[in-house]
């Protein structure tokens, strides 16, 4: 390590000297391009991955030499070779190729050999899931610790590409929140044709400034063309409007004008790790089908054993989480295609709170501000074996109830209702003096979308 150490301060000596215009015998541009390529590979092979990784930016020559196939089999051989059980059987099957004759970079193949061992490693921890929310425990830790963040390429009518970089991220127990300053990148919101929301992949390399390799994994496409014809306005504030695109997705555009200040997406927990490392560039992952076993052991009975894992939160702090269990739904009261699980009703309620206001504080680059009566909804559905079912993650608003349905609570009332295809999601609050409470909440799913997953014919 000392003697990279050394390779590399001495490439940097040489690069300042270059910038200052120092004159010397040994710091001219062509110093070391002088020496022949044996001796300087042979100084690159002291080099570890970090430090080989740093010196092929310096210039065209390095970036040559830095990428020298026998350096990385010497690296892979170093970290991996000796250890078969440290590699995954897919690497295994990619060495088989190279001894049958097929050319492999070895540079390609330590990276991703690395990455490989590290989702094996990180996927173990996904297997313990939490009993509130019925979703791994430590989805948040496996993120981390595998370098993941996301990022959103804004295309515009002529077709003009820019990838922005992730301002921040909240994460909740079920969820998390993104957001995307726009800054001078992002073109007017009437002009954006498609938005591309990209899990980005990085390996742990000591190289600071320098932009390190990454894998990308395409999440979600959004045509904005026809999704700007159905954007729903859930809010404002004195500066900026908020337009729900799609589940999950807001824009929020500068009052008055069409420029755009930042974008907010919450992304459910549910397989997020699959989906924001196991997707190609440009096609998302695909979920495995795994047919549960049917529910209906008595037809007459209906549905049964449902679980919901419910949680409102901001990007500041969590409101309410709460778990409900034992729903059901009789099978006469299954109509209009829509099956309705009654969750929370009346006394039943009386214990929960919200912690704090409904609001959702938002920041972009310069400016930041709250707007009232939104926030966040998470919900997760587990069918009757404790397996997500539904699940999703939204901004949510709530407006005042015209008609009281509850007249046991003495304040006034609020409703937030989300309507989506498949699932819908109705909440009555009321406020009462210094905090929200939530006085019914029903979820209502599709017929089909039940029939599909349990193969029934409802």
């Amino acid at each position: 390590m000392a003697t990279s150490k050394a390779v590399v301060s001495r490439l940097e000596l040489v690069r300042t000297t270059r910038r200052t215009g120092k004159k010397s015998s040994e710091s001219t541009p062509n110093f070391l391009g002088r020496l022949p390529s044996e001796i300087l590979i042979k100084i690159l092979s002291y080099l570890d991955a970090s430090a080989l990784f740093s010196i092929s930016h310096i210039n065209k020559l390095f970036d040559k030499l830095a990428n020298d196939n026998i350096l990385w089999q010497k690296i892979y051989t170093a970290e991996f070779g000796k250890h078969k059980k440290r590699r995954p059987e897919c690497i295994d099957e990619l060495l088989l190729k190279m001894e049958d004759g097929a050319e492999i970079s070895w540079k390609w193949l330590y990276f991703n050999t690395r990455a490989a061992c590290d989702m094996y490693k990180w996927n173990k921890h996904l297997e313990q899931i939490s009993s509130h929310t019925g979703l791994p425990r430590q989805t948040e830790r496996v993120l981390r610790n595998l370098n993941l963040t996301w990022e959103l390429t804004v295309t515009d009518k002529s077709g003009q590409e820019n990838t922005l970089e992730l301002s921040c991220s909240h994460f909740f127990d079920a969820s998390v929140t993104l957001c995307w300053s726009a800054g001078v990148y992002m073109p007017d919101y009437q002009q954006i044709s498609t938005l591309q929301i990209h899990g980005v992949r990085r390996i742990a390399l000591k190289c600071p400034g320098i932009k390190i390799p990454g894998w990308r994994s395409l999440m979600a496409t959004l045509d904005m063309q026809a999704l700007t014809k159905s954007a729903q306005v859930i809010g404002e504030d004195r500066l900026v409007q908020l337009k729900l695109l799609q589940c999950g997705v807001i824009i929020g555009v500068w009052r008055d004008q069409c420029s755009v200040a930042f974008v907010m997406v919450t992304l459910h927990f549910h397989r997020l790790v699959e989906r924001s490392t196991q997707g190609s560039s440009v096609c998302p992952y695909v979920e495995p089908t795994v047919k549960p076993p049917p529910d209906d052991i008595d037809p007459e009975y209906g549905l049964h054993g449902y679980q919901l894992h419910i949680t409102l939160h901001n990007t500041v702090c969590e409101l309410m989480s709460e778990r409900l269990s034992q729903l059901y739904c009789c099978r006469d009261n299954i109509s209009d295609g829509l099956v309705r699980l009654t969750t929370l009703s009346g006394n039943k309620l009386g214990h929960i709170r919200l912690s704090g206001h409904i609001t959702l504080p938002w920041r972009c680059e310069a400016l930041q501000g709250t707007v009232k009566n939104c926030c966040i909804m998470s919900l997760t559905l587990l069918d009757e074996f404790g397996k997500p079912f539904k699940c999703l993650s939204s901004p949510v608003s709530m407006a005042p109830e015209t008609t009281p349905v509850c007249y046991d609570y003495d304040g006034e009332n609020y409703v937030i209702h989300y309507k989506e295809p498949d699932i819908q999601v109705k909440m009555r609050l009321v406020w009462m003096k210094e905090h929200f409470a939530p006085i019914s909440l029903a979820v209502h799913v599709s017929v089909s979308s039940v029939n599909e997953h349990f193969t029934r014919y409802y």
